[in-house]
């Protein structure tokens, strides 16, 4: 795929929208020093070229009571049978991202439970069912996801961030709530008065439940998915071991992580490995920059890594309301 060359315009632009892509087209006119007309041409230009994919609501199912299970699988090669069953994932309900990947692992995904019970019998289904397409299979339990900003656009350091998982609470929220939050997990820039129209509901009324749900820590914020082949990006995993890992190491990192232009997410998991770093980069040896820089800053507290380059993923797919797409990297 042939990269698009964006304008330092449309990167910031790009950079507010990932930022808070709710953000009213007038105030986006101000940050980057535009007309509002001309914001409004260049997001339609974004989409219509597929650069901007869609814009998504980071929504934190630990605050609506859940925990978040992670499933590494390595799959046969049966091209039909791989399909099929990506099509079932993408259509279960419980499934909040899913990924595929070459590498260490074919399929990774993050399924939702009430608790290990729960969890247990649910992955027990899916696995059982597509027992003769499993190579492998690693289970674990996400503690937490750190969502940094999208920082390449720009080159910036400082880093923003918002993190998903934590402590388990159980908010109730009625079938306005759901239908709310299943409309913004894949269309967050939606006009409020069109989200009114579309839940048979009033301004006033949605308004009030989003500021209720952004206070709850059930909505974390508003991005933007983009497709990183047609920025000349590629997508990239590194599942990190650790010889160690005092408090002090793990603060280190996470500020390493948070200031570094091209990381994407730090996930701390109970798995045999105990953290995944995400990055969008320009190629495999960019990416091995990147990690050796990461080894060598930190050569007591990494032991060893594997990589996975990302192919497809998809955030909350049984929640998009139109026809289920893999957003491709």
């Amino acid at each position: 795929m042939e990269k698009i060359t964006l304008d330092l315009t449309d990167r910031k632009l790009l950079a507010e929208l990932d930022k808070n892509c709710r953000t009213p087209n007038s105030i986006l006119a101000k940050k980057v020093h535009k007309s509002r007309e001309a914001v409004k041409y260049r997001i339609q230009q974004l989409l219509k070229s597929g650069i901007i994919e869609k814009f998504i609501t980071s929504i934190n199912p630990n605050k609506l009571g859940y925990l978040m299970f992670k499933v590494y699988l390595k799959l046969q090669n049966i091209p039909e049978q791989r399909e099929k069953f990506f099509e079932e994932l993408r259509h279960n309900k419980d499934i909040y991202w899913m990924g595929i990947s070459d590498g260490a692992f074919d399929c990774v995904f993050a399924i939702l439970a009430r608790n290990v019970t729960a969890y247990y019998g649910a992955i027990n289904t899916i696995l059982s069912r597509w027992e003769n397409l499993i190579v492998s299979k690693v289970l674990g339990t996400m503690v937490d996801t750190t969502q940094y900003n999208k920082k390449f656009f720009t080159k910036d350091t400082d880093g923003k961030f918002m993190v998903l998982g934590g402590d388990v609470v159980f908010n109730t929220i009625d079938e306005l709530d759901e239908k709310l939050l299943a409309t913004l997990a894949n269309e967050a820039r939606i006009p409020i008065a069109e989200l009114a129209r579309r839940l048979s509901s009033t301004i006033e009324i949605v308004r009030g439940r989003i500021k209720k749900l952004e206070e709850k820590g059930i909505i974390l914020g508003y991005r933007i998915a983009v497709d990183f082949n047609k920025l000349g990006l590629e997508f990239f995993k590194a599942i990190l071991y650790f010889k160690k890992l005092t408090k002090k190491d793990e603060l280190s990192l996470m500020e390493w992580m948070r200031i570094h232009p091209n990381s994407l997410y730090y996930i701390r998991s109970l798995a045999p490995w105990e953290a995944e770093f995400e990055f969008a980069v320009q190629s495999y040896q960019h990416f091995n920059k990147i990690i050796n820089e990461l080894r060598k800053t930190f050569p007591d507290v990494i032991r060893n890594y594997e990589h996975l380059i990302m192919i497809y993923e998809a955030w909350m797919p049984a929640h998009t309301l139109e026809k289920p797409e893999f957003r491709k990297l």
